[in-house]
């Protein structure tokens, strides 16, 4: 008879801390060793336990279930000491569950949960224990010369686990294994306790040992060579076959032995894909079904006579074609025992309405159910937009529906509070996601543990295309550069040989954005939970996929930012209209077929408008044109890869154009019964559901074995879909039909289904996507502040949104402390008023102070008056320094332009805290009656005029301050300053700019920049030149990149000479460099002499001319002085000596001494 072993210890990937066993190759693995059985014992959790059962039993292996715990020293002194537990039934199952979710909430020290030998007394019962090895308590011991220990625990422990407690062994080469083992068997034979041998498995080949090195030296954050780092693992613990093992303990074959009785006593039955509901509370004296159809139905009336006049003559007609398609939704949903499902969704939506936490009107599939409309879960009429019920919920294919639900970013938290506190806290959990190792990221990593160079790590990085789904074998598939760079750098191939193996393991856990599960008693009844050592963040063990196949209802609770956005829009727009004596807005009353509305569609004007606001898009848009609803739905479902590349956008924009012949579905396979699902899109096969109704109409499917037909094409199976050709071309012919015909359309359908996209998902977000587009049209400042005010903590996106607030003519104002809000918002003639928050160093806190002291007082008269009465220790120095740079003081500074307002404001803000600080004190002493009430009572002759004599900021001082506080600039172009300069060095603008072969010269600062590689790995940039006559896209391609990359930047001014051609994107022009200068640069090449006029009245000139001048000479540029008396006047040509560098600095200087007209600059 051959040897036989099951392995009772292996760490897989979901382990975490070590462990580079996938669980799939494992199951393959068992099979191929013929192992009866094989166990999985990750480190206290259970993440792929699930996975595991299912990959094993399907190789017909016997799965065993169990975790490696970690059991704190109860004294407090030592360190904790291993434990294996292994589950032999459902009791079993229980207990650990418990325990590992014990482990985390009350167990952790320093982020490492333990478990107390306390809870094994009373959550024993369906476990067996093996005892560590060397590492775990006896083991300890044993290794440390405490017999007597050893003993002690081993009676403690075989008293917990009676006949259910072995004692481990292990032979895999690593320190002190072989003085344990001795001492284990000994006390085994003297207090009779079973051995077992298990091979501590981590990886699945002996040759994966350096890869799981690799894979703990990240996870600990250390290198390989790192001489303080412990070795805790042999090249042995991989799996090794039972002859092996039988080879390695033919000494102690009981040891083996016994691996095989362990096998047989777990006996766990997992009870997958059931589904286990929470209950619904409804009234006394009615059925969960009663409750669901009368609040279906008395949903429905309420929701007609909202659609339809409730007087007119057809009204009865529509309303039975509402009715019945509610009868038959709701037949199935209760035959299929869903209605709690519905009724939960509907009271958490419902509340969440109740509580002004704004609702998506839908997403996914859900928005096919009439059901759901009814409920007001969704709100789009699925009839109106003919939305199939089946695509979501399918009598013939039983899966749990899954309702994906948009909450505002605001109030989705709140509404997770709310389940929680409505079905129990502990039965409410979010879900763990797992952070695998991507591409990109392991070569760091291994570059890292390795000791390897940064740079070298970069560049290997940096060759690696950034895609979605990138893998390192596809890299080096797509990329030549990289494929040589590997075969000529042995440092980098090593990198490359090592991340190959650790591509896609599991590194970390997280929580699920949105996925939240209710269970009907507590979560850990049917999985262990995962939290953080506060006990906060909890999430189930059990990833979006396990947790349903464990029985548990998952809601995904999604934040959807522009949810939010429309809703602070609206507030605005309802406060003014409140105002203004006007009807509220209701948003789902606006018309959907607003011709405005659709013009700046046309026109590409969707920034910040939802789903449409990509560049992608916006080309998409042009050329489609859209004029209607339905075309924003077609717009959603268009614009995807599989569509873009296919040519079905190119075949839908002709036939919507007239280009094409429009015809259902293809000029010579046609069918008027067809006409009805495919006139919306022209003909074209665009939607999943569009594929169900030909299926219907034509093949005699019903909509439940459409859905089937969809999900078959969809994963294009052979051989089902040749059964489903058969099913569909009999049913045609059944039905009349051609064969020729059939079987013609049968392949169009097979074509566009893996182009095909849900419908009723397009359609749910194409309302909001339309929704945006209106309020840009009609409420076009509300929506921008608010659309600015949800990205406004990023600075690029503000000055995204900002320069369409110009491109849009709407009036943009500076912060301002007597007006502004915490966000942007719009003042009584619709100017968009900078928000508070948006200046850098100023948070919620500052800005609330602000905000309730002018609640208070009033409005703020100047800034003595606001130090006075906003608490200094929540708007320190640095936030007022700030808050006049960006102009937030401009409306209460002194009589002046800008730049002196905020120069004076600077120069008097340390007398104005010092003022304010002094107020408190003598309030605070009693003294306030004799010095005054306030700060203009007790010092009247400190104000503004004190400092009446401060020097004006310049303008390019102005525009940086607020450059570093808002991260733009605000009043006014850092190009105004060149303005009379550019016009004599470069004479024409880009308003003007022609397309042609001969070469322009432009001028411009640069306000947007990306740089790109190409395929061979060269640097290559896009600008955006603005001049304030207009903008235009430059492309620098990798040779002239290289050469000016130096003074290649954001905010740098340049002047630029290449090709001018139309931009088929835009609409507009396009540029290709080929000579780029910085403003300086441009200068320099181009200025004949500089020169100074020296006022009559100026003293000590001579001495400035020459102090100033020093530091700036040894340059190219000649300098005359012109100097005139009321007797006499003089012209000065200083000699080559004096010839300077016209930087800014030096001509800012002699402006500033001599006047702002005295410096004229001639240019060749």
């Amino acid at each position: 008879m051959s040897a036989q072993f099951v392995h009772l210890r292996l760490h897989s990937e979901y382990s975490l801390v070590d462990g580079l066993v996938r669980l799939k190759p494992l199951a393959a693995k068992a099979a191929e060793l013929r192992m009866p059985a094989i166990a999985l014992t990750d480190f206290n959790n259970f993440f792929g336990l699930v996975k595991f059962y299912k990959a094993v039993q399907g190789a017909g292996v016997k799965p065993i279930l169990g975790s490696d715990v970690l059991i704190a020293d109860e004294s407090g002194e030592g360190s904790p000491s291993q434990l294996v537990l292994l589950i032999s039934d459902n009791t079993g199952y229980k207990n650990l569950t418990t325990l590992i979710s014990k482990g985390y909430q009350e167990g952790q020290r320093q982020g490492i949960p333990t478990i107390r030998l306390s809870w094994l007394e009373e959550l024993n019962e369906g476990l067996i224990a093996l005892s560590g090895g060397r590492l775990g308590e006896i083991g300890i011991s044993l290794i440390s010369g405490r017999r007597a220990d050893a003993e002690t625990s081993l009676q403690r422990l075989m008293a917990i686990f009676p006949d259910r407690f072995y004692l481990e062994l292990q032979r895999t080469g690593r320190p002190d294994e072989e003085d344990y083992l001795h001492a284990a068997v000994d006390l085994a034979d003297v207090f009779s306790c079973p051995l077992v041998a298990t091979n501590d498995v981590r990886f699945i080949a002996a040759d994966e040992y350096e890869a799981h090195e690799a894979r703990v030296c990240i996870y600990e954050g250390r290198t390989l060579d790192d001489p303080r780092r412990e070795r805790r693992y042999s090249e042995s613990q991989y799996i090794r076959s039972a002859e092996e093992m039988a080879e390695l303990f033919s000494d102690i074959p009981e040891a083996l032995e016994n691996t095989l009785e362990i096998a047989k006593r777990c006996n766990l039955d997992l009870r997958l894909g059931e589904y286990f509901l929470p209950d619904y509370p409804i009234p006394d004296g009615m059925t969960m079904s009663d409750f669901f159809i009368e609040e279906s139905r008395s949903g429905l009336l309420e929701r007609l006579t909202s659609l339809f006049d409730p007087s007119a003559p057809d009204f009865d007609v529509k309303q039975k074609v509402y009715q019945d398609r509610l009868n038959f939704e709701l037949d199935i949903i209760i035959e299929m025992g869903f209605p709690g499902y519905f009724l939960i969704v509907m009271d958490f939506i419902r509340w969440a309405k109740t509580n002004d936490i704004p609702v998506g009107p839908g997403r996914g599939s859900g928005a096919g159910s009439l059901v759901a409309y009814a409920l007001k879960i969704t709100d789009l009429d699925p009839i109106e937009y003919d939305l199939l019920f089946e695509r979501f919920l399918n009598p013939e294919r039983v899966s749990m529906p899954d309702f994906d639900i948009d909450f505002c970013m605001e109030g989705r938290d709140r509404v997770i509070a709310y389940v929680a506190e409505q079905y129990g806290r502990d039965a409410v959990s979010q879900i763990v996601t797992f952070g695998t190792m991507a591409a990109k990221a392991v070569v760091r990593d291994v570059a890292r543990v390795q000791g390897k160079s940064y740079g070298l790590a970069d560049k290997l990085s940096k060759l690696i295309p950034f895609e979605v789904g990138m893998t390192l074998e596809k890299a080096v598939d797509q990329e030549e550069d990289l494929e040589k760079f590997l075969k000529a750098d042995e440092e980098a191939s090593e990198i490359w040989s090592m991340a190959l193996q650790l591509e896609g393991v599991s590194r970390n856990c997280g929580k699920h954005a949105g996925g939240v599960v209710i269970a009907p008693t507590q979560i850990t009844d049917f999985a262990p939970i995962y939290c953080d050592e506060s006990g906060a963040g909890i999430v189930t063990q059990f990833d979006k996929n396990d947790v349903e196949d464990a029985g548990l209802v998952k809601f995904d609770f999604l934040g959807l930012r522009t949810l939010t956005i429309i809703d602070w829009a609206m507030k605005m727009i309802n406060k003014t209209r409140e105002d203004n004596g006007e009807d509220l807005l209701l948003l789902e009353k606006i018309p959907l077929d607003d011709a405005d509305t659709y013009g700046l569609m046309q026109r590409a004007e969707t920034t910040a408008v939802f789903q449409l606001e990509s560049r992608g898009m916006k080309e998409l848009i042009r050329k489609l044109g859209p004029d209607r609803f339905e075309d924003i739905v077609a717009l959603v479902a268009l614009f995807r890869p599989g569509p873009l590349q296919s040519g079905m956008v190119d075949d839908f924009i002709n036939r919507k154009k007239g280009r094409a012949e429009v015809s259902y579905p293809h000029p010579q396979y046609q069918h008027e019964c067809l006409k009805a699902s495919l006139e919306p899109t022209y003909g074209v096969i665009l939607y999943q559901e569009q594929v169900m109704q030909i299926a219907q109409e034509m093949g005699g499917y019903t909509l439940g074995g459409a859905d089937l037909l969809r999900r078959a094409m969809g994963k294009k199976n052979a051989t089902e879909m040749a059964k489903q050709r058969d099913l569909f071309v009999q049913g045609a012919v059944g039905k009349g039909f051609a064969e020729n015909l059939a079987s013609n359309i049968f392949d169009l359908m097979e074509k566009f289904a893996g182009y095909g996209f849900n419908k009723s998902h397009s359609a749910a977000y194409a309302l909001v996507a339309y929704q945006t587009g209106w309020l840009k049209t009609h409420y076009p400042a509300e929506f921008m502040a608010a659309t600015i005010s949800s990205d406004m903590d990023k600075t690029d996106k503000v000055v995204t949104f900002i320069d369409e607030c110009r491109a849009m003519n709407l009036d943009l104002l500076p912060p301002d402390v007597n007006k502004g809000q915490f966000h942007f918002s719009v003042d009584e003639r619709g100017g968009v008023i900078y928000g508070l928050g948006a200046i850098k160093g100023l948070g919620e806190g500052p800005v609330g102070a602000i905000i309730e002291s002018r609640g208070e007082g009033g409005k703020f008269k100047d800034l003595f008056d606001f130090c006075a009465r906003v608490d200094s220790r929540k708007v320190n120095k640095r936030a007022l320094e700030a808050m006049i740079r960006s102009g937030a003081f401009d409306e209460i500074g002194p009589d002046g332009e800008i730049g002196y307002k905020r120069s004076v404001m600077m120069a008097c803000m340390d007398e104005a805290v010092k003022l304010a600080e002094q107020h408190v004190r003598n309030k605070v002493s009693g003294m306030g009656d004799l010095f005054g009430e306030s700060v203009v009572e007790s010092a009247s002759e400190i104000n503004y005029n004190a400092y009446a004599a401060i020097r004006t900021l310049t303008d390019k001082e102005r525009l940086n301050g607020e450059k570093e506080t808002l991260g733009l600039y605000l009043t006014g172009h850092p190009i105004d300053e060149y303005e009379n300069e550019l016009k004599e060095m470069v004479p024409s603008r880009i308003v003007d700019l022609r397309p042609g072969k001969d070469g322009a010269i432009v001028s411009g600062m640069v306000i947007g920049m990306r740089v790109m590689k190409n395929k061979r790995g060269d640097s290559f940039a896009f600008l955006t030149l603005d001049d304030k006559s207009g903008r235009i896209e430059l492309s620098v391609w990798a040779e002239k990149y290289n050469a000016y990359r130096e003074i290649l930047s954001k905010d740098a001014l340049l002047v630029v000479k290449g090709a001018i051609s139309e931009d088929s994107f835009t609409g507009g022009l396009k540029m290709v460099a080929d000579s780029i200068q910085s403003i300086y640069e441009a200068r320099c090449s181009k200025l004949r002499c500089l020169e100074l006029t020296i006022p009559a009245d100026s003293i000590d000139w001579a001495e400035k001319v020459h102090s100033t001048l020093g530091g700036y000479r040894d340059g190219n540029c000649k300098i005359t002085v012109d100097y005139h008396q009321d007797h006499a006047r003089g012209t000065l040509y200083l000699g080559n000596d004096w010839k300077i560098q016209p930087q800014d600095e030096l001509i800012a200087r002699l402006r500033e001494q001599f006047g702002q007209n005295s410096v004229i600059m001639r240019y060749d």
